[in-house]
């Protein structure tokens, strides 16, 4: 198959760019996020799914 470029530049990019210290990731407590679940989904109705935007009138 052809290539679209060298494949002696494969990587390049990632090579040249500098390393950067990933940050600790903390995860909301169990019970707290069980309760947010709940509230949004019980008393809040909120449907599941991404929030779409309504569609109002015409589109041009």
């Amino acid at each position: 198959m052809p290539t679209h470029g060298s494949l002696t530049k494969a990587g390049k990019v990632k090579g040249q760019t500098p390393k950067v210290q990933a940050k600790t990731r903390v995860s909301p407590i169990s019970k707290v996020r069980n309760k947010e679940n709940f509230v949004k989904r019980f008393e809040k109705r909120v449907p599941p799914g991404q929030k779409k935007p309504e569609r109002g009138g015409r589109r041009r």
